[in-house]
C-alpha cells in the first residue's frame, strides 16, 4: 500500500514544516533471512524488474532468493557497523545533523524499501510525532 500524499488546503493557515528524506533502504540486519526480506521487498517493485510477474515471481522466489541471500548477507556483513547498516546509519546522522541545523523543521528519514518505511514515517509525522 502506498502512501497518499496531498497538498494542503489554502485555507490551512500556517503549520509544522517536515524534511523528509528517503534513500533506498537496507536490511534490518546482516543476516540472510533479513536479506531476503529486503530483497523480496526490492525486487518485487515494478520498477525495478519490469518481467512480467508469472514469470518473474517464481524466479524470484525458487533461484534468486534462496541462492543469493546467503552470499549477500555475507557482503553486507563486511560492511556492517556496530550501529547497524552503513547506509542507515550515515542518512540517520544526516537527518541528525539537518534536525540541528533546522531547528524548527520536523526531520525524518524513510526508506523506499525496508524500514522506517515512507508510509510509517508519513504516519507519524502526522500523528505529530
Amino acid at each position: 500500500m502506498s502512501p497518499t500524499f496531498r497538498d494542503a488546503p489554502a485555507n490551512a493557515g500556517p503549520g509544522r514544516t517536515a524534511l523528509l528524506l528517503v534513500n533506498l533502504g537496507t536490511p534490518d540486519a546482516a543476516t540472510p533471512s533479513a536479506v531476503r526480506r529486503y530483497l523480496a521487498e526490492f525486487l518485487h517493485d515494478h520498477r525495478v524488474v519490469e518481467l512480467t510477474r508469472w514469470l518473474w515471481c517464481p524466479l524470484l522466489h525458487l533461484v534468486i532468493l534462496p541462492l543469493r541471500a546467503g552470499k549477500v548477507a555475507r557482503n553486507y556483513a563486511s560492511v556492517w557497523m556496530p550501529e547497524g547498516s552503513p547506509l542507515l546509519v550515515h542518512s540517520s546522522r544526516l537527518a541528525q545533523a539537518l534536525q540541528h541545523a533546522l531547528p524548527d523543521v520536523a526531520v525524518r528519514l524513510a526508506m523506499r524499501y525496508g524500514g522506517p518505511s515512507i508510509a510509517d514515517t508519513l504516519r507519524a509525522l502526522e500523528a505529530g510525532a
